[in-house]
């Protein structure tokens, strides 16, 4: 038997023949994993944790994330309290849809014309097929072609309803795509798959006042560092891997793609031919404020979402009713608080040295020490700002050796 259609204790068996150390698993975890992905042999787990207090739309939302780092929860949490004492986020989304891509090979004889004015049939004989998709709010809502040569592209817009939607979005364009072949003088149909250009787009925005950040002063230095970010490329790449650290987050506790968010995420950043920062900050009125447009290509039904324990147990702390509309605006928020954590650690302490103090937890959680004694090395590491693992060492043998001598 090839390696694939073994079971998975199988699989690790051979992996532990050639001397690799796997972890202990649960049987039925096991089990449940091998459902979901190919040649499993194990799992690789993520921190879960989570922002307190997101004000969107006037709603209280407690918000999962899924991160090894603890500076982005950390920061998530940050800016969301600034957030919460400015009246929180005012949110909006428009999700018209996702977009297919169907190309199609002609030859010289073909006429555009004549195929547009097939699509209002198309679009019936689509959500006539998908009914169920339909059912539930979403459907094929339209066709648009261009012509380049021997190359027709098509343009699907479908609508997901609540799910992320690529899988049925593909069949959709599979379906509309064997009906296209049929055409006079279309050759060959080249490729018909979904786009990851940016669509469903998410907007958050903020207003803040000066005094609750430390002042006039630090609001427009976070103004500046935003008008660097959107003139400078090296900059912006920075400021945006900031706001995805907190975007990614949360869409990995939920079970969305986050691979499809950043690479729609580029493109935008990226929209008028020079990359530029996602978020922008300016004062009006007296008041700093934020805003974040992103791609929230999102769902919270289909693929993997409801057969994981994991993001269920996720959405349970989002609370109940959770739409991929809201989710977005969410999520959306979550990115923009990430930002505001950043700019404001930037314009005044300087980032590093929060970074290097979370990171201290993480050392001193790799000592062979009680919890009291782990306590007292992080104490003395912050204290000292010096976070090396061999200073950790030090301050414990020291330790030691002083309750030695008592």
């Amino acid at each position: 038997m090839r390696f694939y259609q073994l079971q998975p204790e199988e699989r690790r068996g051979i992996l532990r023949a050639e001397g690799i150390k796997l972890e202990d698993i649960d049987d039925q975890v096991l089990k449940r994993l091998d459902e979901l992905s190919e040649n499993v042999i194990g799992q690789l787990r993520l921190p879960l944790g989570v922002v307190q207090n997101l004000l969107v739309n006037g709603q209280k939302y407690m918000v999962p994330m899924a991160t090894e780092e603890p500076s982005v929860v950390a920061a998530a949490n940050h800016g969301t309290s600034i957030f919460a004492k400015n009246g929180g986020v005012k949110a909006v989304s428009h999700r018209d849809g996702i977009y297919g891509q169907i190309v199609l090979k002609v030859d010289e004889q073909f006429s555009l014309a004549d195929l547009e004015e097939k699509f209002p049939e198309l679009i019936d004989l689509a959500n006539q097929k998908f009914t169920s998709l339909v059912g539930h709010g979403g459907g094929t809502r339209s066709i648009s072609a261009k012509q380049n040569g021997n190359l027709v592209y098509l343009k699907v817009l479908v609508d997901p309803a609540e799910a992320m939607g690529a899988n049925k979005t593909n069949s959709i364009l599979e379906f509309l795509s064997a009906k296209l072949e049929q055409f006079d003088h279309v050759e060959e149909k080249l490729f018909a798959i979904l786009s990851n250009y940016p669509s469903q787009l998410t907007k958050a925005e903020v207003k803040i006042d000066p005094i609750t950040i430390g002042g006039e002063k630090v609001a427009q230095r976070i103004v500046l560092l935003s008008q660097i970010g959107y003139d400078d490329s090296y900059r912006a790449v920075t400021n945006n891997k900031g706001i995805m650290n907190g975007v990614d987050a949360v869409l990995i506790a939920t079970g969305n793609d986050y691979r499809a968010i950043e690479n729609a995420t580029a493109v935008l950043a990226n929209r008028d031919g020079q990359y530029r920062s996602l978020s922008k900050w300016t004062m009006e009125y007296d008041k700093l404020v934020g805003e974040l447009t992103l791609p929230m290509a999102i769902g919270v039904v289909g693929g993997s979402i409801k057969a994981r324990r994991d993001v269920q147990q996720s959405f349970s702390i989002l609370g109940k009713n959770i739409t991929s509309q809201t989710l977005g605006e969410i999520i959306t928020s979550i990115g923009l608080a990430n930002n505001l954590a950043a700019l404001l650690a930037i314009s005044t302490v300087g980032i590093q040295a929060g970074h290097m103090k979370l990171q201290a937890r993480n050392v001193v959680a790799e000592l062979d020490a009680t919890e009291e004694e782990k306590k007292t090395v992080l104490n003395k590491m912050i204290e000292e700002k010096n976070y090396s693992e061999s200073h950790a060492k030090d301050i414990l043998e020291k330790l030691r050796g002083e309750n030695k001598c008592k």
